[in-house]
């Protein structure tokens, strides 16, 4: 340890949670083992271990009873997400770093991240005012960290200028910069119950291909106000990790997505591997390609291991 090069500390960990309107108990999710769609107690149950585990921030995705084609109950006040971020502070007040994802996938009965043209092809603009007024209630609910997922072109800057004009201006913005096309969503998929019902997002997502288009996304982010970049997936992408470490100051979060998670613990269960030990090795690389942060479905378990 004292030769070490990288260090991960359960401080480095980001705990991604599912949290689900209309259920009575929490429901396990078939292709993530150990992860559920949680009602509102067990969230707080969860978060209490989380945080007794050591690690102390987690990132909320809601799951809403009814979706539309606006995805309004994204910004309702009373939103599955606006209450869960209410009841967390107040379990925990600023012991506990509660970010919010904002994007629309999870609640449009489309499945899709934005809010969509006669030719059911995404619009960008009128997606930015549903991202920005999501932003303003997750904030006002108590969020510390807004977290768009969408990869619309502005939406940083849109959500900087609505969080800046409603009195937001310390709340700091982590931005998906880097957010791949990837085949490893599915899971996620499954547990946010966002599956788009037609078509794909390749069209507002990156090609698996580019590195360089990496790189303008991030700086394109920064300039509109990101306080925190993001990579995702992260092991299939460590070069971008690299390559945006050694241009940027900003901190960097790298995203452990569910496939990279199911992929470890489909092979741990069935003897293949030692699942603990390759989850410290997975997350130990993310770290030393660059990145500061890693939100990951194994927090809670690896933590009491570091």
């Amino acid at each position: 340890k004292l030769v070490a090069e990288t260090t991960l500390t359960p401080d480095d960990l980001i705990a991604p949670l599912f949290v689900k309107e209309g259920i009575t108990d929490a429901q396990p999710i078939a292709s993530m083992p150990g992860i559920f769609q949680h009602t509102l107690q067990s969230l707080r149950k969860e978060v209490n271990d989380i945080v007794n585990a050591g690690v102390n921030s987690v990132i909320l995705f809601g799951i809403p009873e009814h979706k539309d084609a606006d995805g309004s109950q994204g910004d309702h006040p009373n939103g599955i997400v606006q209450q869960a971020i209410a009841q967390l502070k107040d379990d925990h007040g600023d012991n506990l770093v509660v970010i919010t994802d904002d994007c629309l996938d999870e609640y449009t009965d489309h499945g899709h991240c934005g809010i969509l043209n006669e030719d059911c092809h995404v619009n960008n603009d009128a997606t930015l005012e549903r991202y920005a007024s999501i932003a303003i209630a997750q904030a006002q609910a108590g969020a510390d960290m807004i977290a768009p997922s969408g990869m619309m072109d502005g939406q940083v800057g849109a959500i900087r200028h609505a969080l800046d004009q409603n009195g937001f201006t310390d709340l700091p913005i982590m931005a998906y910069s880097a957010k791949y096309a990837s085949a490893e969503y599915g899971p996620f998929r499954d547990a946010a119950e966002c599956a788009p019902s037609f078509g794909d997002r390749r069209s507002y997502q990156m090609q698996a291909a580019n590195q360089r288009e990496a790189l303008l996304e991030v700086e394109l982010d920064v300039t509109e106000g990101a306080d925190i970049i993001m990579v995702k997936p992260a092991l299939a992408y460590l070069d971008v990790i690299k390559a945006i470490r050694d241009m940027f100051p900003q901190p960097i979060a790298a995203y452990h997505v569910s496939g990279e998670y199911a992929m470890l613990k489909a092979a741990a269960q069935n003897g293949w591997i030692d699942g603990d030990a390759v989850a410290l090795e997975h997350l130990t690389a993310i770290k030393r390609a660059g990145a500061d942060l890693i939100l990951t479905y194994l927090s809670k378990e690896v933590a009491p291991l570091l």
